[in-house]
């Protein structure tokens, strides 16, 4: 009898299963192979030898340190303000009664709304041109600070904007998923606290953050995983040529080198593909040990 539910159970899975090889897992051991295949020609499918060369090409390419970061920077910088004003927002609320749903649907339309035009109107605000220099700089000049180009000025501008962009575009899932976990607590710890006369604060640290700690964990390692990931938001504000602008990321290298000016080299995208792989299974890694204490199910 156990057996023949196994059987059913895998025949249940098997679908899945297949997805994932076919999809996922054939296509990591193809990038793998890819990376160690020396002068790989495309066209002729061939290849000089194999060896560790396309890694040592890629970790001394200047492209390459630069994407690597301007992507560390992006995910140092992005994944916990984007979490914690989320928290700070979700808090706020779920402590409204009226108008709550109306608040929450403002803050979750620029999640619904396309990333390129969103890019486009952060372009346009921050942007300096012949004609204006941009919503933001006339801001800047009210507090007598001189006109910035964000867009095509120093670097330190643009990644600022680019760290503000994926901000403003991942908090709206964020404060979702956190408002629910919110809504979700039972509201008789807080009733008891109350009665022990136990402070707001002390209530937050002690049983809002451990309640929602899993939802707070699953955004943190989806966070790292995405901004890693990060290629669209950056085209968005500085166009296709992000290697010119000193704003690539990994992915939009490893587009590069299979697609762009630098295209056709589809060993060297695989080892950038590989090297971000190990770089992301790192960092997860960690935060799964770090979890073990942290996160309370």
């Amino acid at each position: 009898m156990m057996e023949k539910q196994n059987r059913k159970a895998w025949l249940y899975l098997l679908p899945a299963l297949l997805f994932l090889l076919i999809f996922m897992v054939y296509p990591l051991i193809d990038v793998l192979v890819y990376s160690f295949e020396e002068g790989y020609n495309s066209a002729s499918q061939t290849f000089m030898g194999v060896g560790s060369y396309n890694y040592s090409y890629v970790l001394h390419d200047p492209y390459f340190l630069q994407a690597l970061k301007n992507t560390f920077l992006l995910v140092i910088i992005t994944v916990p303000v984007s979490t914690g004003l989320a928290l700070l927002i979700s808090t706020c609320l779920i402590s409204i009664k009226r108008l709550r749903e109306l608040f929450q649907t403002i803050y979750f339309l620029p999640y619904v709304t396309n990333t390129l035009a969103v890019g486009l109107v952060f372009m346009i605000l921050f942007k300096k041109t012949a004609y204006s220099d941009g919503l933001i700089n006339l801001f800047l000049h009210w507090f007598g600070s001189p006109s910035v180009d964000f867009i095509e000025g120093p670097y330190w501008a643009k990644m600022f904007v680019l760290c503000f962009y994926t901000v403003w575009v991942v908090l709206p899932f964020k404060i979702l998923v956190l408002t629910g976990a919110l809504a979700s607590v039972n509201q008789d710890y807080y009733n008891a606290a109350r009665v022990d006369g136990t402070g707001r604060r002390r209530i937050f640290y002690r049983i809002t953050l451990p309640m929602i700690s899993p939802m707070v964990f699953y955004l943190v390692i989806t966070g790292f995983i995405g901004a890693f990931k990060a290629y669209s938001d950056a085209v968005a504000l500085f166009g296709t040529n992000l290697n010119a602008a000193g704003m690539n990321t990994i992915v939009g290298y490893v587009y590069d080198m299979l697609y762009g000016d630098s295209g056709g080299y589809p060993s060297y995208a695989s080892a950038a593909a590989i090297i971000l792989f190990v770089i992301v299974l790192t960092i997860t890694c960690i935060n799964l040990l770090v979890s073990k204490k942290h996160v309370h199910y």
